[in-house]
């Protein structure tokens, strides 16, 4: 499907029903829990490590400006290296942050496309990382800086606007894992054109399947909550299906064009 295509199908793009989507992915939950959980664990097995190597030069830092202080010879040093700290944690944070949104972009969509396997009972795989390999690495960067970028944009109006952009951009990562060889710039005009179409009742399922994600997985002890955290997915997932569909091909024939 190319950009032309995406659009007109959003143009003429199906209503989409609350509670229809709802039951759908809770039903659809009880197939892909563990595949949500898997997606979750690749995910804090990689950002951890991020937010750790992010902070070793902040306390080498700290630790060179303590020492330079006990000795009494350069007092103005710990001043210095507050600020230099300062701005250096500020960068690291953002390039961190970048990192993980790229990742997070990439292996959420492999997700998708392990709903719409279970889903529509299609041959399943288990590429995690498909994503991540030869012209889809630079676009998931891409996505990830465009996304920030919005996302800052729309904080610093006064925070009002997030809760606008909130579902285009929840809508963006669907969008990509079914049509990867779009360029960004109509992916992201596409997740907010169909955004506009399902605002409300989008916002009402990502809010409240949200909610619900959190509130089960409290009452399982807190640790539910990393079975149920990808039950977010779902509702978006069957968005992107009732709303946009898919076009008539085999799921063979796409998962070679996206692999090669």
């Amino acid at each position: 499907m190319n950009a032309s295509q995406l659009f007109d199908k959003i143009e003429n793009s199906s209503p989409i029903d609350f509670g229809n989507i709802f039951n759908k992915s809770i039903e659809l939950f009880k197939k892909v829990w563990l595949q949500g959980f898997i997606h979750l664990l690749i995910s804090l097995v990689v950002i951890i490590p991020l937010i750790i190597v992010m902070y070793i030069p902040i306390i080498a830092l700290a630790s060179i400006g303590g020492l330079e202080n006990g000795y009494g010879e350069y007092g103005y040093v710990q001043e210095e290296l507050s600020v230099g700290m300062g701005i250096l944690f500020v960068v690291l944070v953002i390039i961190v942050s970048l990192i993980a949104s790229a990742f997070q972009i990439g292996i959420n969509a492999h997700f998708y496309k392990v709903c719409k396997q279970v889903d529509m009972q299609l041959p399943e795989t288990n590429s995690y990382f498909m994503f991540f390999k030869g012209k889809y690495l630079g676009k998931i960067l891409t996505l990830a800086i465009a996304t920030f970028g919005i996302a800052l944009l729309a904080t610093l109006l006064c925070y009002l606007p997030i809760f606008y952009v909130m579902v285009p951009l929840q809508l963006l990562g669907v969008i990509f894992a079914f049509n990867p060889d779009i360029s960004v710039s109509d992916l992201i005009k596409a997740s907010f054109k169909f955004g506009n179409k399902v605002w409300l009742i989008a916002f009402g399922l990502i809010f409240i399947s949200s909610i619900l994600a959190q509130f089960v997985g409290m009452i399982l002890c807190f640790v539910g909550v990393f079975f149920t955290a990808y039950f977010v997915y779902l509702p978006i997932y069957y968005m992107y299906k009732d709303g946009i569909g898919f076009e008539n091909e085999t799921e063979s024939e796409e998962w070679n064009a996206i692999v090669e």
